[in-house]
This record gives C-alpha cells, sequence and structure tokens, in this order.
C-alpha cells in the first residue's frame, strides 16, 4: 500500500469527558447504542466481540425506517489509546480501517478519528458523499452522550 496520507480523512475533537468514559462509549455495546450514527439514527448492537480478531455488526434504522448494517473487525486495541478496526458502511462505505486515537488531556480526552481508505480516488469520494458531516454528527451525539451520563 501507498503512502496513506493521501488516503485518509481525519476529525480531531477535545471530549469534556475523562479519558475513562470515553473509552467506555467506545467499548462497551450499552454505550454504543446510545451515540453510534448521524443524528436521528437508532443503533441496534448484532454483535460486539471486543478483542483483537473479535467482529463487531450494528444495524443503524434511518428516520425513514430504512436499515443499514456496519460492520468490521478489531485488529489492534491498546487500552484507553488506540482501537483499530475494518468497517464496512453496507451499501455506502465499504472497505475502510477506523483508527480511534485518544489522549488523556486533564479530566478532558483529545480524540483524533481516522479513516483510511484503499484508494486516494476512493478517500476523495467518500469526502464528496459527506464524510465530515456525517461523522461529525455522529461525535456531536457522543459528545451530548458524554453531557447526559456526567450529570
Amino acid at each position: 500500500m501507498s503512502n496513506t496520507n493521501n488516503r485518509t480523512l481525519s476529525l480531531k475533537r477535545t471530549f469534556n469527558a475523562p479519558i475513562k468514559l470515553v473509552w467506555e462509549a467506545w467499548t462497551q455495546p450499552e454505550h454504543i447504542a446510545q451515540w453510534w450514527g448521524p443524528k436521528g439514527m437508532k443503533t441496534k448492537i448484532i454483535a460486539h466481540n471486543f478483542s483483537v480478531g473479535g467482529a463487531w455488526k450494528y444495524a443503524m434504522t434511518m428516520p425513514d425506517g430504512k436499515e443499514f448494517i456496519a460492520d468490521g473487525v478489531y485488529s489492534e486495541i491498546v487500552e484507553l489509546q488506540k482501537i483499530v478496526t475494518s468497517a464496512n458502511f453496507k451499501p455506502m462505505t465499504e472497505g475502510v480501517e477506523l483508527q480511534v486515537l485518544l489522549e488523556e488531556d486533564g479530566n478532558k480526552t483529545n480524540f483524533t478519528f481516522n479513516v483510511v481508505h484503499e484508494t486516494e480516488d476512493y478517500c476523495k469520494q467518500q469526502e464528496k458523499m459527506g464524510f465530515y458531516n456525517g461523522w461529525g454528527s455522529t461525535f456531536d451525539r457522543l459528545e451530548g452522550y458524554f453531557g447526559e451520563v456526567q450529570k
């Protein structure tokens, strides 16, 4: 594979939540179901084996009732720091790698989210399809979820 820089889309945020809570939000099904997916979507956890080589599969229901499936296999897990998984969001996106990178910053968490695509063209296509709006909306939900669970 060529250099990943021209095949990667990234988002960075600082969450007003301790790293342990951010980690739990990404690793525990009861948390994931509360925030995964853009605003207006409901997520059902079908499978969640959070271990290297373990598979995950979520069904997301859109406001119009249509459902689409997200799935992948974890390839790297470093507790409280890093999650790497393959990912498919059928029928829109397939064969990407998600990288979740966390860094403790006092009682906040610096978050970097990378999506690595197979080719530069595919990466550009995904960006045009609304990568930043879709994932941005999802992470807005995650931020809101942190506010709810820390009350």
